[in-house]
């Protein structure tokens, strides 16, 4: 609808409504307009763009976070044009990422001594976290190869075929060999034996997983730390662990505080952990923790001076916002110890909710473990009428983002669907879930069975006296189908039209 008012001359009436003069013109897509628009009308057609978005509570395939108290809100706009960068301008700021990294550290198990602060670093999120964590374990190889003489051009990283896909892009873009142990059916994190005996002289380290983006499940690091030592013994070697928790940094320590798998472990000298997933942030905060000021070569450090004083810095990036370092301050202080752990345990309530729901199907294989990271992930038992990726499309019909997806390599042929729980995703919509997955599996079930009898009609009708039937192209079958519901249509046609 457009709206015209040139009588009154009251600009102010028109300027505040959906439609003005650029409703009648059209706005360029990829080009800057010439002119300017309202505010008001600005906003309202980006809002209205925006309408055509998923609903990010709905989206069941982030691990991110998408819900916050309002408190927090409020302090993430306050905060909002603040640039972290510049620390002796906000003093208070680069304090509270201070604190931050010290209680992630003692979270982590670090050996901290009383005089002494954690070593770590705020960031946008686990892929920068692994970038800085990765050429740290890369430089301190470097260094250690020079001094013995021995070429350093082939550096290479061991990890499961199950990563995130921010390794390949570190390994790619910092130009290290990326070692995968494939995973095989029913095995879907790294195989901390097969790990081992690939790892050699240019291996700067093993990643283990606390959290795979697949299944969820937690690989065993501790068993890895303990083969890589006896490796480590009798070769001379020194090769690390780097442990990547974006998903389980802040769910183990609560839920399962006996597992070994932080700085308790020797062998273990960095941590990334995603401040945007369970750490209940919304995004982009991550984090890296290393064991000591060692495990940090200090040529990685810069020191600027441009902004005030003197600053290190570690980062792939200069510029950033300071919101969501005060907002995981404020969930650390606001929610404390308890507070984390009773989220994490409802969390896994609902998760086994969802699962019992799931199974209770009797059509679906549960793939992720029970402990772990609070997620369902299953595959169809059979998928000869119908696919994951069929449901994963229909469950949009109901406002659910479902990803589908297969698994890596020697895998490949398992696909999935992965529903992540939230903070924010109830008992209630756990309920809902699967009352909508059932009546999907019926109406697949019933449009299978429909096109099978019209399938079955069509080679009736061709079949030769032979009873032979001629093979279609998948086009020609299409048509057919097509020809047979309009026949049918025009049988059941009656009165006028």
């Amino acid at each position: 609808m457009v709206l015209s008012h040139a009588s009154s001359g009251r600009d102010d009436a028109v300027r505040c409504t959906f439609a003005t003069r650029y409703a009648c013109e059209t706005l360029p897509r990829f080009r800057m307009p010439e002119q300017s628009i309202p505010r008001e009308a600005a906003y309202q057609i980006i809002n209205d763009e925006l309408m055509l978005d998923g609903n990010p509570r709905l989206n069941l395939a982030s691990f991110v976070t998408t819900w916050m108290e309002p408190e927090c809100d409020k302090l993430i706009m306050d905060s909002v044009n603040k640039n972290y960068v510049d620390m002796d301008e906000y003093p208070v700021t680069t304090e509270l990422q201070n604190r931050c990294v010290n209680m992630i550290a003692h979270l982590f198990n670090a050996p901290i001594k009383e005089d002494e602060t954690a070593i770590g670093v705020g960031t946008v999120g686990s892929s920068e976290a692994i970038m800085l964590a990765g050429l740290a374990f890369k430089r301190k190889w470097q260094n250690k190869r020079k001094e013995q003489g021995k070429p350093c051009d082939k550096p290479n990283i061991v990890t499961g075929a199950n990563v995130q896909v921010c390794w390949e892009k570190f390994a790619r873009y910092f130009e290290v060999e990326l070692k995968e142990v494939k995973l095989s059916e029913g095995y879907y994190v790294m195989d901390p034996v097969k790990a081992v005996e690939m790892v050699d002289e240019n291996t700067i380290c093993v990643a283990a997983i606390l959290g795979s983006t697949l299944t969820g499940e937690f690989e065993d690091v501790k068993l890895l730390n303990n083969l890589l030592t006896e490796k480590n013994k009798e070769t001379g070697w020194d090769v690390p662990i780097h442990v990547d928790a974006a998903s389980g940094g802040f769910i183990a320590p609560f839920l399962y505080p006996e597992l070994e798998w932080d700085f308790r472990l020797p062998l273990v000298k960095s941590i990334n952990v995603s401040g945007h997933k369970y750490g209940l942030v919304y995004p982009g905060v991550g984090w890296v923790i290393w064991r000591s000021k060692e495990d940090l070569p200090e040529e990685l450090i810069f020191h600027i001076n441009y902004l005030g004083t003197d600053q290190p810095t570690f980062t792939l990036n200069f510029s950033k916002g300071s919101s969501q370092i005060i907002a995981q301050y404020y969930q650390l202080i606001r929610l404390g110890f308890e507070g984390y752990k009773n989220i994490m345990q409802n969390c896994m309530e609902n998760t086994a909710i969802l699962r019992e729901g799931i199974e209770a199907t009797g059509r679906f294989e549960i793939l992720s473990k029970e402990a772990g990271v609070p997620l369902v992930a299953f595959s169809l038992k059979d998928s000869g009428r119908y696919t994951v990726f069929d449901i994963s499309e229909h469950l949009r019909r109901f406002g659910w983002i479902v990803p589908a997806y297969t698994m890596p390599a020697n895998a490949e042929h398992v696909a999935v669907l992965r529903v992540v729980i939230r903070e924010d995703f109830s008992r209630s919509l756990a309920e809902r879930l699967v009352s909508d997955i059932v009546k999907i599996l019926h109406e697949l079930d019933a449009h299978s069975a429909q096109v099978l009898k019209i399938s079955s009609a069509i080679a009736k009708q061709q079949s030769g006296d032979d009873g032979v039937v001629t093979k279609k192209s998948v086009l020609e079958t299409e048509r057919e189908i097509f020809a047979y519901w309009r026949d049918q249509v025009k049988k059941k046609q009656t009165g006028i039209c």
